[in-house]
């Protein structure tokens, strides 16, 4: 590209194997993350704390799947999209989580280029995949409270099936074109990502050249992907809020919330963060506050999602139970 190739500094841990050049063009191959912080006694309190975070959330979502599998009362929409969306939670913090936690602890800090543009590619397919999937519920919730008399033919298997597929086939979409268009530029380096894991503005900042029409291609995708189904989920919830003003019964109100308001939380925390992420302006960004939000829906939401669906729901709490009975006497019988 003509330009000059930088000059590594003498510190520089050729461990890494950052950057190789290939036909007198820059084109990095290997990046390398960013410290969390330079304190080794802060980075093993958050290692701690990651891990602790990342270890509920795995129990937690993997239980809630359990019991709903075993349980053929919860065997409802309500909870097939529940079922989807616990297993789309332990695949998200999976795909990010434990190469935090080595980079926190290990000198290791790098990633080929074809290791981030997977992990990019998982980051971005199971996010907008849980976009859709809480639109999904949104709106059978909708379904359930708003048109009572039609719930069970309009929501069958088939159907929920559908929504699902629809789901995870466009969050495969949209991240696997979100992948191949950032990775096909040419990186020049410096290496070092600026964030904890690859996500797609700290990579793009990395790239050669004037990178306006890719931040506009994922800006157009965020609000595509992001902002439609939020006011679908904002539609339905206004009709039901709608519905349950003008019920008689108090009873009926209570019950009607208490079932929405599992849903309404994790949407405020997951939509929150993501919303201020990537459809914010570029002047707004800063590197502290986005690893900030980034950690904050990568793995705090992760661990709060099982929490809030089982302290909230009787349902779910009575098949936890049961489910963790039967397991207690079978471990006793053997």
């Amino acid at each position: 590209h003509g330009k000059p190739l930088p000059q590594l500094p003498h510190s520089w841990d050729y461990s890494l194997n950052c950057s190789l050049w290939q036909e007198n063009s820059v084109s990095v191959k290997r990046f390398a993350f960013s410290k969390l912080s330079e304190v080794p006694g802060e980075c093993f309190l958050l290692f701690t704390l990651i891990l602790l975070m990342f270890l509920a959330s795995l129990m937690g979502n993997s239980v809630i799947t359990l019991a709903i599998w075993t349980n053929p009362a919860l065997h409802t929409p309500m909870y097939f999209f529940l079922t989807n969306l616990s297993l789309l939670e332990i695949g998200y913090t999976c795909s990010v989580v434990p190469k935090m936690l080595q980079s926190l602890v290990s000198k290791a800090r790098g990633i080929s280029r074809v290791g981030c543009a997977t992990q990019m590619f998982f980051f971005s397919f199971l996010g907008i995949t849980e976009c859709c999937l809480l639109a999904a519920m949104a709106f059978d919730r909708y379904m359930a409270i708003c048109v009572p008399l039609h719930y069970a033919t309009r929501m069958g298997h088939g159907v929920c099936a559908q929504l699902a597929m629809v789901s995870w086939g466009l969050g495969c979409i949209v991240g696997l074109l979100q992948t191949t268009f950032i990775f096909s530029l040419d990186f020049c380096g410096p290496c070092e990502i600026d964030h904890f894991f690859c996500d797609l503005l700290p990579i793009l900042a990395l790239a050669c050249g004037d990178t306006y029409k890719n931040e506009a291609v994922i800006f157009v995708a965020a609000v595509l992907c992001i902002s439609s189904p939020f006011l679908l989920i904002i539609a339905s919830y206004g009709r039901i809020l709608a519905a349950v003003l003008v019920m008689h019964s108090p009873e009926g109100r209570h019950k009607a919330l208490s079932t929405c308001s599992s849903n309404l939380l994790v949407v405020t925390l997951f939509y929150g963060s993501g919303s201020v992420t990537y459809l914010r302006p570029k002047s707004g960004h800063s590197p502290g506050a986005d690893k900030l939000l980034a950690l904050f829906y990568t793995a705090v939401t992760s661990m709060l999602n099982p929490i809030i669906y089982t302290l909230r729901n009787k349902e779910v709490k009575a098949a936890l139970w049961r489910t963790l009975g039967r397991r207690k006497i079978l471990t006793i019988y053997r």
